[in-house]
Parts: C-alpha cells; sequence; structure tokens
C-alpha cells in the first residue's frame, strides 16, 4: 500500500484546508485510513479516522471543526479541516491499516496570523 497525502499550506486562523490522501497498490485490504499530526516538540496524536465501512471517530479537540470523508473511486481519503487554530499547526500524516500499518509522507499544516 502506498499512500500519497496532500493539501497542506499556510492559513490564517479561522480559516480552512483540505488534506487528501490518495492510496494505491493494495487498496482492496485497507481496513481504515486515519489521518495523525505532530507538533514540534510533541507527540504524534491521532487527529481522525475512517474505517472500510464508513465509521469515524475524532479526536476531541477537533470535533465539529474537521470532518473526514472517503471516495472509494478515487481510493482517497479527505480531512476537511474549518475554523483552523494555531493549535492544529502540525505535520499531518496519513496512515492506512492494511491491516498492518502504512504511512504516508507527511504535509505541513501552519496556521498563523
Amino acid at each position: 500500500v502506498q499512500l500519497q497525502a496532500s493539501g497542506g499550506g499556510f492559513v490564517q486562523p479561522r480559516g480552512f484546508l483540505r488534506l487528501s490522501c490518495a492510496a494505491s497498490g493494495s487498496s482492496f485490504s485497507i481496513v481504515a485510513i486515519a489521518w495523525y499530526r505532530q507538533a514540534p516538540g510533541k507527540q504524534r496524536e491521532l487527529v481522525a479516522a475512517i474505517t472500510r465501512g464508513g465509521t469515524t471517530t475524532y479526536t476531541d479537540s477537533v470535533k465539529g471543526r474537521f470532518t473526514i470523508t472517503r471516495d472509494n473511486a478515487k481510493n482517497t481519503v479527505y480531512l476537511q479541516m474549518n475554523s483552523l487554530k494555531p493549535e492544529d499547526t502540525a505535520v499531518y500524516y496519513c496512515n492506512a491499516m492494511a491491516p498492518s500499518p502504512y504511512w504516508g509522507q507527511g504535509t505541513q499544516v501552519t496556521v498563523s496570523s
């Protein structure tokens, strides 16, 4: 399984971004795809995840602001991030459980005025 993450960038507080994670290879074996993030000096944390069946989960700090969705035809998972805050600044990674874990490269998200 190969994962290609994209969509990061620089945005002002209360702005929005959409991250994409495109899966290729043995994508049929993917059980779930998740977005993690790692801020400088902090541990990597789970942000949101979506299962093959469409069940979603979010960390408390992004509930109501972030939405994870999937396009099965494109083998792509999206993370719509609205009302961004400076504390959302981090490198965001997509992860696939297939069932072994696979990681995409990180994409930087910077929220600053």
